[in-house]
């Protein structure tokens, strides 16, 4: 595993790869020589970050996938070796935002959250594992949060998905610890994608004057999430990329992500009344 990970020829698959972070990391991995396998539900998106990443020449596929579709998943596979013969890097990048106070959330979005934002993540992977075992090197990349690290109000789905996803990945890097299968779990900070803008907020309430007010105040919980989104996506990929080639457990990415993982480390119980203090109130 100290080997360092060859990206050019390598197959790399890239779900949510129509925007953000996702779009970057094709861009980021064409140009290193990568085949790439993209998948998103986007269709419009996925072509034009496909046009876009083939100008450097690399191998492209693309696919429609609601990643939501246990059966689409597990479909993937088979279209993957259709394709390219194999996968080398599966990155599990794909995420949806819920915000809301956890009795203000109605639970098919906080289904539809864990379906996209852990269980998808879980069912790439064990639909994928008996093709990476087969690599002599392969890795996988699963994109948790800050927000899998810290847990704060209003974010409990969210956080619920992205701890799920830390674990799920802290264990399964633990059970094939010495072979050539290696995971990487990834915390970034505030990236400037358009997740909070795509963010689902609380169902409305049937009283049209709640309604109104509701709206209102999920709009503004958007824009402050919105300004908490600072870090390029370009920054945050050079830093993933550079993870994969080394071959990195845990990659926390921007200043932000590192100072609430510190803050936590060191107070456990009581992080999140510091970072409210440090932020002079405005959290």
């Amino acid at each position: 595993m100290a080997q360092k990970f060859q990206l050019a020829g390598a197959v790399a698959l890239i779900t949510g790869a129509a925007s953000g972070i996702g779009a970057a990391l094709a861009e980021g991995l064409a140009t290193r020589g990568c085949r790439l396998l993209l998948v998103d539900r986007d269709a419009v998106g996925l072509e034009a970050v496909a046009a876009k990443a083939r100008q450097s020449g690399a191998a492209i596929e693309t696919r429609i996938v609601d990643l939501a579709d246990a059966e689409a998943i597990r479909a993937l596979p088979a279209w993957a070796a259709d394709r390219f013969g194999h996968v080398d890097v599966l990155i599990n990048n794909a995420g949806v935002a819920l915000g809301g106070r956890f009795d203000e959330t109605d639970l098919e979005d906080f289904e539809w959250l864990l379906d996209i934002n852990l269980r998808a993540v879980v069912r790439m992977c064990h639909a994928f594992l008996p093709m990476l075992r087969t690599r002599s090197a392969a890795q996988i990349v699963n994109l948790s949060s800050l927000f899998g690290l810290i847990a704060p109000p209003g974010q409990v789905a969210y956080c619920t998905s992205k701890f799920g996803v830390r674990g799920f990945s802290e264990a399964l890097r633990h059970e094939y610890a010495g072979t050539g299968l290696g995971v990487t779990v990834v915390h970034p900070g505030g990236v400037a994608t358009a997740i909070s803008r795509n963010a689902r907020g609380r169902r409305p309430p049937t009283d049209p004057e709640a309604a109104q007010r509701a709206a209102v105040e999920d709009e503004k919980a958007r824009e402050a999430f919105g300004k908490l989104l600072t870090l390029a996506p370009a920054d945050a990929v050079a830093a993933i990329i550079r993870g994969i080639e080394v071959r990195a457990p845990r990659l926390v990415i921007g200043k932000d992500a590192r100072n609430g993982a510190l803050i936590q480390r060191l107070m456990p119980a009581g992080y999140w009344s510091a970072i409210v203090r440090l932020s002079g109130g405005t959290l």
